[in-house]
């Protein structure tokens, strides 16, 4: 357990979730040689869940408790969505497969990790939105936007999702008349989202005394212009030239959002297609961790495909290699910590 509460980031929410920004303890109790503005760049949702689950037990197991329960509610809010595509034994297969595959999904929702509340916000946000229950698609989308940056993407996709189908209208209105049509009072809740990342960036002035602290947190933020800066082999998160698999992930993704337009999925294909076009500008050797979020929305994409014998086959092989390189990831993707005993 020591190698898994070890796994990266796993220490530096627990900082956070000591400190909660302070910065005189972060100097205390950090035995890593980062400043202490770079614990900006983790939101503050995740660890302070573990803060208040640590009152009750330790923070190493209260982070992995955290996990443990957000990566349910990721499960639990897929199967609801999926569920609106594809019926009874399908929809629990699908669910069964999102559970494991991809791997890098596997591992995070294993160790001390932010993404698997970051993806139950978002898969449930949206659920809530489809039912156009839009006071929960806002909380939900909170608690997305509290838990990582790319949040605020799903507000934008919201945005786009709202106007789209009303834009055909508009060349034969007038904008006067067009605008009180569109009926934006029953999206208003949705403004919590935006509005959630100013407040966290004033909570950062009050702590940190630097409103744009996040953008100043150092090397955290990997987007780069123009895109593919990811074929960069010298680039200080990439360091290899073994990187033909990034290419996969990209028709993936492609394939997924074009798919989507095609069922007319307008909220996922909007979600999908700016996810996607984020990851474009990414430079980082983990390019499927920064694509998770759109994986949810790939299996609905592909529902079709995943429910056929023949996957079913390739997934009864693929379970074998799942597990064996969740197994060596987590094992060797481990933080040195000089001294836990702060961090307990």
């Amino acid at each position: 357990m020591s190698t898994v509460v070890a796994n990266y980031d796993g220490p530096l929410f627990l900082v956070v979730a000591k400190s909660f920004y302070n910065q005189a303890i972060i100097k205390e109790i950090s035995s890593f040689p980062l400043p202490t503005e770079y614990y900006v760049a983790h939101f503050p949702l995740y660890p302070f869940l573990i803060r208040i689950v640590g009152t009750i037990t330790n923070f190493p197991y209260a982070m992995l408790f955290v996990t443990l329960i957000s990566s349910f509610l990721a499960i639990y809010f897929f199967y609801l969505l999926i569920k609106k595509y594809v019926k009874g034994a399908n929809a629990l297969w699908i669910t069964a497969v999102f559970a494991v595959f991809p791997a890098r999904w596997l591992i995070v929702r294993s160790v001390g990790s932010s993404e698997p509340l970051f993806i139950a916000g978002i898969i449930a946000s949206i659920y809530y939105f489809q039912k156009k229950n839009y006071l929960l698609a806002a909380i939900w989308g909170v608690v997305a936007q509290l838990t990582k940056s790319p949040g605020i993407l799903l507000f934008i996709a919201y945005v786009g999702a709202i106007l789209t189908p009303e834009v055909k209208r508009l060349a034969t209105n007038n904008l006067d008349q067009w605008i009180p049509s569109l009926k934006l009072k029953q999206y208003l809740p949705l403004l919590l989202m935006p509005l959630s990342l100013v407040a966290l960036f004033v909570f950062y002035q009050i702590r940190m005394g630097d409103f744009l602290a996040y953008f100043r947190s150092g090397d955290n933020i990997h987007l780069f212009f123009p895109p593919f800066q990811i074929f960069n082999y010298s680039a200080p998160w990439v360091g290899t030239f073994w990187l033909e698999e990034v290419i996969f992930v990209y028709l993936f993704g492609i394939l997924g959002l074009m798919r989507l337009i095609q069922k007319k999925e307008v909220v996922l294909a909007w979600f999908v297609g700016i996810f996607f076009l984020s990851t474009l500008f990414v430079s980082h050797r983990d390019i499927i961790r920064y694509s998770l979020p759109m994986v949810p929305f790939l299996y609905v994409a592909f529902s079709d495909v995943v429910i056929k014998k023949e996957f079913k086959v390739a997934m009864a092989i693929l379970i074998i290699p799942i597990y064996l390189f969740s197994l060596a990831y987590i094992s060797q993707n481990v933080m040195p910590v000089a001294n836990w005993a702060p961090l307990l």
